[in-house]
């Protein structure tokens, strides 16, 4: 395992000097050629990877965070959206790109194995994981079949939609971003010949597309895109490309912009860092004063700047808050790498894991007894057909749900339940209506994950302060962990400056419908 890890380090070490040759000389996309709709008041939506509200107040509090508190003064803030599940980037920017849960959308987490290809899928985790799945698929499935092949072409994305509708849109920085306008990335020479990259690579974003180095429109970027700052993948790159747009009277109907850089800072401090907020906060400054005044840039332009997950702090001592899915079930075989026959295959999405029972010859219902008696799950769930079964680890009780009953939830969604409902922190009223609180709309989420892939799955989720680890992991023992149900990694704050109309939502998944119809499209 060491030797293998270490063979890692050099091949990427060697892959990182190579880049910062390449890259250095990669083409800037022309503006010109870009056909702009003007816009009454175009909507810049900010998305702030693990943007959580206390952690904003404190922020806020200590003068940390003045772009912040500017839009929160003039505008709506709402502490409390509910994010995708699980909640990992991919999974969640697929929800607020296409208003689906994974049932529809089809990607199921970070990490997830693929039925039909007999792989694990991986778009980027630790190095141990990247290269049990193969350093050029990883590679591959993040940078070309995330967008083009696993994201379900039976939704449309928002980009698409604006298309259908003639009104051009921007992503910058967004790994999720498929669109009608075909975009050819500009791969380095260097990458090309370890073949990690064809040399051509046509993809389908939007009208306006930035990704790093691999599509930049501003020259000022050349400086943001070397790869000890992730190839443009960064804050600094971000704000500069939506700057740019903004100088060159370039911004279209509709922006979806990323600001990636706080997820590492909390994972690695834990959920009170406040140096990830500090560093969005410069980004959004740089941003405003893009206008001749903060005030003329919230007359200008509608904001919208959210979270997509939270985090919960993972105890310092492993062995009390990493729970090793190899130990607890070490009467089977595993799927890892080239042994491709393992009884089961486990994708670890830090604070949930998806299980792959994939030898016909071993039921779930046997797994799942192997796996209850850890306290430190919450919830086991799997499906049959339709029916969804969730059980805790502590206890023989069972609850059972699936769609289309006499209960009704805040989102007019109907279930039908039976069993435990405490299992999942529900409250059912006389009037037969569900109320969530430790796991918000916990139904339909989780009813999306177990319903988003082929094959016999079976769902473990953590309960706070703990996080899933198999033989590949990473973990974040010490820091912050996301992932799970649960509403420590759910809940995320929102905050709308620059108009009045239409309701709020309160749950990502319905943003896109919102800012569809302050676009004016019902």
């Amino acid at each position: 395992m060491k030797r293998k890890i270490i063979i890692t380090l050099i091949f990427l070490m060697f892959i990182c000097t190579v880049l910062v040759l390449a890259v250095s000389v990669s083409p800037i996309k022309d503006l010109d050629d870009v056909s702009v709709n003007s816009s009454d008041k175009p909507i810049i939506l900010i998305a702030v990877d693990s943007l959580m509200s206390d952690p904003l107040q404190k922020a806020i509090q200590e003068g940390k965070a003045p772009a912040f508190e500017f839009l929160i003064n003039n505008g709506h803030y709402n502490r409390e959206i509910i994010s995708s599940y699980p909640t990992m980037s991919v999974t969640i920017d697929s929800t607020l790109l296409t208003g689906t849960y994974s049932d529809q959308h089809n990607i199921p987490g970070l990490i997830w194995f693929k039925e039909d290809e007999n792989r694990m899928i991986s778009y980027g985790s630790g190095i141990g994981e990247i290269w049990n799945n193969g350093v050029r698929n990883v590679v591959r499935d993040s940078v070309i079949h995330l967008n083009e092949n696993h994201l379900s072409k039976n939704v449309q994305t928002i980009h698409e939609e604006m298309a259908i509708r003639k009104l051009p849109s921007a992503s910058i920085n967004g790994l999720l971003y498929r669109g009608s306008f075909e975009h050819r990335l500009n791969v380095p020479r260097l990458i090309t010949m370890t073949k990690l990259l064809p040399k051509e690579v046509k993809v389908n974003g939007p009208s306006l597309f930035s990704l790093g180095a691999l599509s930049q429109y501003s020259p000022e970027n050349n400086r943001h895109k070397y790869v000890w700052n992730r190839l443009g993948v960064n804050n600094k790159f971000t704000a500069q490309e939506v700057k740019y747009l903004i100088e060159q009277k370039k911004l279209p109907p509709f922006t979806l912009a990323y600001l990636p850089d706080a997820d590492a800072s909390i994972h690695k401090h834990g959920p009170e860092d406040l140096k990830g907020i500090e560093k969005a906060d410069q980004a959004l400054q740089e941003i405003l004063s893009s206008f001749p005044s903060w005030e003329e840039a919230i007359q200008k332009a509608t904001w919208v700047v959210l979270g997509d997950s939270g985090q919960s702090s993972v105890g310092k001592d492993k062995d009390h808050s990493l729970i090793d899915l190899n130990k607890l079930l070490n009467n089977y075989t595993f799927w890892e790498g080239k042994k491709n026959d393992g009884q089961l295959a486990i994708a670890v999405n830090e604070r949930m894991a998806y299980i792959y029972v994939k030898d016909p010859q071993v039921k779930i219902l046997e797994v799942v007894r192997n796996l209850k008696g850890e306290e430190r799950i919450g919830f086991i769930a799997w499906k049959d057909d339709q029916t969804n079964y969730v059980v805790n680890s502590v206890s023989d009780e069972e609850l059972t749900f699936s769609p289309n009953g006499k209960y009704v939830d805040d989102y007019e969604q109907s279930w039908q339940i039976a069993g435990n409902t405490s299992i999942l922190d529900l409250q059912l009223t006389n009037e037969g209506h569900i109320q969530y609180q430790d796991y918000p709309d916990a139904l339909a989420r989780l009813h999306g994950a177990l319903h988003s892939q082929l094959g016999r799955v079976i769902i473990v989720d953590a309960k706070p302060s703990y996080e899933f680890i198999e033989k590949h992991s990473h973990d974040h023992a010490g820091g912050g962990a996301h992932g799970s149900l649960h509403r420590a990694d759910s809940i995320v704050p929102m905050i709308v400056t620059g108009t009045n109309e239409s309701p709020l939502p309160n749950r990502l998944v319905d943003v896109k419908k919102w800012i569809l119809q302050l676009l004016g499209d019902d």
